[in-house]
């Protein structure tokens, strides 16, 4: 019977199984180590979410969605974040056609299918507030004209989470905004030697020109996409998620908890984690593999608990602790 439940469960992700396995191959080539951090930018992608990379420069964020944008044969577009960036730079603007008295509109950066904002928090707040109708309506709107975007939209910004010199930190509203923040942390010192290794044997075109990167083939991203989505959740799961979402709101150490958004997008990365099991239903571990990523820029610690050195996942692992399993679905 468990031969017979397992074939099952390959034939329902058939897609999803085949497009993870060949970007974690060929990212792997690319990519020194860093595994979460590609798992974690699959799952955005399979989610249709956009995702905050936090971490100090030199650690691959920009490379990694290169990667992946060429990887799946999507369109991608770089934009770099200064204080003086204006909302027109990446949206676009009205121009005039040229010999002619008409008005035409030029698209900006935002007009792709991976966009990669770098360093998104020196970004003016008036220019931050315009990427939020991109990211929520995925829209833009000039001159009372609703311009749509490409249906594979997604936004993959970073930030240091250590120069905040000029800087103009998120507010909540845009940070609620983002499927996921993921944590990227310094590679371990085989995948650094590894690094050193590839460079110097690179012919100096780079290692993304090198490694000459197959693309998946057409319509494995929707087909895993919707398989993802039709992953079954249990009514106890829908409990579970809810709770946890809720026990946040009323933690003695949080100020502010997560929003019904926060409780849909925790579901949508579960499924998207359970994929990765290769199962097609939920069970608990797939919620609390979620929270993380998930919670921890959506959370805002009192004062006084940062100052007695708590940071949200910590905080958030002690939720996960303080709230029920359902036994029911963890058979």
């Amino acid at each position: 019977m468990s031969e017979e439940i397992s074939f099952t469960h390959a034939e329902t992700l058939r897609a999803t199984q085949q497009l993870i396995s060949q970007v974690r191959t060929e990212l792997g080539r690319v990519i020194s180590g860093q595994n979460d951090v590609i798992e974690q930018v699959i799952m955005a992608v399979l989610c249709q979410g956009h995702a905050l990379l936090e971490g100090v420069p030199g650690i691959a964020k920009t490379l990694t969605v290169k990667t992946l944008g060429r990887l799946l044969g999507l369109g991608f577009q770089r934009v770099q974040a200064t204080p003086d960036l204006m909302p027109a730079d990446i949206l676009g603007t009205t121009i005039l056609k040229p010999g002619t008295d008409t008005f035409t509109f030029h698209h900006g950066a935002v007009f792709t299918d991976l966009l990669l904002v770098d360093e998104i928090n020196r970004m003016p707040p008036r220019t931050q507030a315009a990427l939020l109708e991109c990211m929520e309506e995925r829209q833009v709107t000039a001159d009372g004209v609703r311009h749509a975007l490409p249906g594979w939209f997604t936004v993959f910004a970073t930030q240091n989470p250590v120069d905040f010199e000029g800087t103009y930190p998120l507010p909540e509203a845009q940070l609620d905004r983002f499927l996921l923040k993921i944590r990227v942390s310094y590679p371990s010192e085989a995948e650094e030697l590894q690094i050193l290794q590839r460079h110097h044997a690179s012919g100096g075109a780079g290692l993304l020109e090198e490694a000459a990167i197959v693309p998946v083939s057409e319509g494995l991203l929707a087909a895993a996409r919707a398989e993802v989505r039709a992953i079954r959740v249990e009514p106890e799961l829908y409990g579970y998620i809810v709770a946890l979402a809720r026990r946040t709101r009323e933690w003695p150490t949080l100020l502010l908890g997560a929003s019904p958004r926060a409780a849909l997008s925790l579901m949508l990365v579960a499924q998207a984690a359970a994929a990765f099991e290769g199962r097609d239903y939920l069970v608990p571990d797939d919620v609390k593999r979620a929270v993380l990523p998930v919670l921890r820029h959506r959370v805002m610690l009192k004062p006084e608990a940062e100052l007695e050195g708590f940071d949200a996942d910590r905080v958030l692992t002690d939720v996960i602790a303080g709230v029920p399993v359902p036994r029911e679905a963890t058979k």
